[in-house]
């Protein structure tokens, strides 16, 4: 479908995110799919947003290049994984995709990732303070369980992360 604009703005196409809009689609389909929340939670928001970042910055230029989709899983389980340095890879993808950019490539998700992650890094959610609680494992000593009643307020991917996490394995 052409525009309907002929002032030389558009390029000849329109320039419509469907990398983005697909990874967010998968996003709420693998979140509803693993009823970790209730669907019209902020939780739940949270963990859509960070989903559909990483799906759409795992995917690459080119989401369609032939990738297995056992391998993709596998990637955005290594990436939303526990002790992942998620925040400096999501910086890091956002620079590079924002430098190819400017050398005169196209990117009509940029503006929504880049939202995104301006979202989930600047709101704030109530979350129980989990404090430094390590991972479990049977070769540590078990420490005393958290105190639920105790709140902090943290970055909502902070949130969103883990959610995501377990909804990509319930999927």
């Amino acid at each position: 479908m052409q525009p309907e604009s002929t002032n030389g703005t558009s390029g000849g196409g329109l320039a419509v995110p469907m990398a983005w809009l697909c990874a967010e689609y998968t996003a709420d389909e693998m979140m509803r799919n693993g009823a970790l929340v209730d669907s019209g939670s902020l939780e739940f928001r949270a963990g859509r947003q960070t989903l559909a970042l990483t799906i759409h910055l795992c995917d690459g230029p080119d989401p369609h290049a032939g990738i297995r989709t056992a391998a993709r899983i596998d990637h955005w389980l290594t990436v939303t994984s526990y002790g992942h340095p998620w925040p400096q890879w999501v910086q890091r993808q956002l620079a590079a995709r924002t430098e190819r950019m400017r050398r005169g490539g196209e990117d009509p998700d940029l503006t929504l990732a880049s939202e995104a992650w301006r979202r989930l890094r600047d709101t704030q959610l109530l979350a129980t303070d989990l404090g430094n609680l390590e991972p479990w494992h049977p070769a540590h000593v078990p420490e005393p369980a958290a105190d639920e009643a105790a709140q902090v307020w943290t970055p909502a991917w902070e949130l969103g992360l883990p959610l995501g996490h377990l909804a990509i394995h319930l999927w």
